[in-house]
C-alpha cells in the first residue's frame, strides 16, 4: 500500500479522531493550567494562616472518631455484600460513560483536523501562488481568463 492509502486509511478511522480530540482537550486544560495554580497558591496562603486552630480543632475530633472505629467497621463488613451486588451495575455506567466521552473526543477531534487541514489547505495554495513564477502566473491567469 502507498503511504497516501495508509494516511487516508487512519484519517477515516474514529479512534484517530478521538485521539486528536482527546489532545485537543488536554492543550485546552494545560491553557488554564497558570490561572488554577494561582488561585491555589493565593488557597495556600488563607490555608497557612488558618492552620493552627484547626488542628486543634481536629485533635479533639480525632480521638472521638478513633473510639467510633470497631463500631463503624463492624456495620460496614455488613454493607460489603450490597456493595458487590451493586458492582455489575456501576460497572456498566462507568462504561457507557467511557464510551460516551470517546464519541466527544472523536467528534472533537474531527473539528480539530478539519480546522487545521483547512488551514494547511489555504496555506499550501498561499504559498504555491507566491512561489509561481512571474512568466507562469501571467499565463495561468490569461488562460482561467479564457476559460
Amino acid at each position: 500500500m502507498t503511504l497516501a492509502t495508509e494516511v487516508k486509511k487512519l484519517t477515516d478511522s474514529k479512534p484517530f479522531y478521538a485521539v486528536a480530540g482527546a489532545g485537543d482537550y488536554a492543550v485546552e486544560k494545560l491553557r488554564e493550567l497558570p490561572d488554577q495554580l494561582q488561585k491555589l497558591q493565593s488557597r495556600r496562603a488563607e490555608l497557612t494562616r488558618e492552620l493552627p486552630e484547626k488542628a486543634r480543632a481536629y485533635a479533639g475530633k480525632a480521638e472521638d472518631i478513633a473510639k467510633e472505629l470497631p463500631e463503624k467497621a463492624r456495620s460496614y463488613a455488613g454493607k460489603a455484600e450490597d456493595i458487590a451486588k451493586e458492582l455489575p451495575e456501576k460497572a456498566r455506567g462507568y462504561a457507557d460513560q467511557l464510551v460516551k466521552v470517546y464519541e466527544e473526543f472523536a467528534v472533537r477531534g474531527r473539528k480539530v483536523v478539519s480546522r487545521t487541514s483547512g488551514e494547511a489547505a489555504l496555506e499550501l495554495e498561499e504559498v504555491s501562488v507566491n512561489a509561481e513564477p512571474p512568466a507562469a502566473a501571467k499565463k495561468t491567469r490569461t488562460t482561467k481568463s479564457k476559460d
